[in-house]
């Protein structure tokens, strides 16, 4: 599978792209929905599985012009009356460098980037109907179906932190023929 085919799949269902405008429709700068909500989909067609209901919907945006956690509630609240029944998941990453305890962040991207996994740090958006892939790390341990960490996560500590992951997702009894490399 390469990039055009990740699009693909985000393409060809019908809930990504009704969650995609819903989330187009909140205005947000620099946005970008991303983990699992491409991960997921990709692993699940590469294992010929139906696309399993969201556990969130992380959509990450960049606005350092309204760091206040309050817009974050509000984007939430707006996207429930857009799409209701989605569980939303709207941080603006402008701040959440303070929660992770890193220099702050310089975009969403930048933000992505240093999520745990390489398979993780995807996101698409939307450029007016078109589905805007980006992996932070390359593709290749999304379609390749391996859990690595990001380098964000590439020590001791961060190693544990992905292996709890694994675990506490179930992701080895989705995905049978998933490659840790952790």
């Amino acid at each position: 599978m390469n990039a055009q085919e990740v699009v693909g799949v985000i393409e060809s269902d019908p809930g990504a792209m009704r969650v995609l405008r819903a989330a187009a429709d909140l205005g947000l700068p620099d946005w970008w929905i991303g983990a699992g909500f491409v991960r997921n989909r990709v692993w699940d067609a590469m294992s010929n599985r139906p696309v399993s209901p969201e556990r969130d919907v992380d959509v990450a945006y960049y606005d350092p012009e309204h760091p206040d956690p309050r817009e974050d509630a509000r984007a939430e609240a707006r996207a429930m009356s857009i799409l209701p029944g989605v569980p939303w998941e709207i941080r603006n990453q402008a701040r959440m460098h303070l929660r992770n305890g890193v220099e702050p962040y310089t975009s969403a991207l930048d933000a992505i980037s240093r999520w745990p996994e390489t398979a993780t740090c995807v996101a698409v958006t939307l450029r007016g109907e078109s589905v805007h892939l980006e992996a932070c790390h390359g593709i290749d341990d999304l379609v390749g179906m391996v859990v690595r960490p990001s380098p964000a996560f590439d020590d001791a500590a961060g190693r544990s932190i992905v292996q709890r992951r694994v675990e506490s997702k179930g992701w080895l009894d989705r995905w049978a023929g998933l490659r840790l490399e952790i």
